[in-house]
């Protein structure tokens, strides 16, 4: 398979045992990563809720991040709807953000400030950006949208390339290094309240529908573990901690649900999408 399916297909690995060690909790680049104050608070936090040592690991791909939490190299980490549903049968949901009210987010395609078009078609021939080729909004969603209408990026795009984090989309497409791209909407209206002079170079042009907000998961058979099941309450009473609020006010979010898995249904059918392509 093309994209992020021959990257997911890379990561089945046997489970590793866990000897003593911190708790290790993994970030995407779907995280807004460059925050230094962010990720002390929410390694604070998590540290409290668990009552023992959390250390967060980042990584530059979604593909290196969920290789270690499937093969149980790490204990849980913040990942996206692609690769959760993609391996389904090895992976729990421990708890899904809210976020504007709402466990589901969208993705957008923007382009520059100026540029013409208001939907998929009318980017055909551009240089585009990609986030990663294992993100729901940052790939999957425009590869599933031109598989509807019998085209592929390789063929409908003058050109694609992967950022490799969505806040990097933003900027190719504000600079002018691309003249779109795809991106996770959360992240886009996040920077457009933390960054505004750089999504105000960039437009919407299109918005999806509303798919299960990327999850917190953990490999399979762990979900009632007891350092899993505290992860599971201190993401769901963050919202009534002083220390949690301000990691919520940071990351723009209301808080952390329990969810069920077929909050990501759609993407499941994007999958089988592109998969029959």
């Amino acid at each position: 398979m093309a994209g992020g399916f021959a990257g997911l297909a890379a990561l089945a690995a046997p489970r590793v045992l866990r000897a003593e060690r911190p708790f290790q909790f993994g970030l995407t680049p779907v995280f807004l990563t460059s925050d230094l104050v962010l990720l002390e608070a929410l390694q604070a936090y998590l540290s409290r809720a668990l009552d023992g040592e959390v250390r967060l690991v980042l990584r530059r791909t979604y593909q290196e991040i969920t290789s270690q939490l499937v093969a149980g190299q790490i204990d849980a980490a913040w990942i996206c709807g692609f690769p959760f549903v993609a391996y389904r049968s090895r992976l729990e949901l421990v708890a899904v953000p809210v976020w504007r009210g709402r466990t589901t987010y969208q993705s957008y395609l923007i382009a520059g400030a100026r540029a013409p078009g208001a939907a998929l078609k009318d980017l055909k021939g551009h240089v585009h950006a990609f986030s990663d080729p294992d993100s729901n909004s940052g790939y999957l969603v425009t590869r599933a949208g031109l598989a509807e209408t019998g085209e592929r990026p390789e063929s409908f795009f003058g050109r694609t390339f992967f950022t490799y984090g969505h806040r990097n989309v933003v900027r190719a497409v504000a600079s002018g290094l691309a003249q779109s791209g795809s991106v996770d909407g959360y992240v886009w209206e996040v920077m457009t309240e933390t960054e505004p002079e750089l999504t105000s170079r960039t437009r919407v042009i299109w918005k999806s529908d509303w798919m299960g907000f990327p999850p917190v998961a953990t490999s399979a058979g762990r979900l009632r573990e007891d350092s899993i099941a505290r992860l599971q309450r201190g993401l769901q009473r963050m919202a009534a901690d002083p220390l949690g609020q301000r990691v919520l006010g940071l990351l723009r979010l209301d808080g952390f649900a329990l969810a069920d898995p077929g909050l990501f249904q759609s993407i499941a059918d994007r999958v089988a999408l592109v998969g029959r392509d």
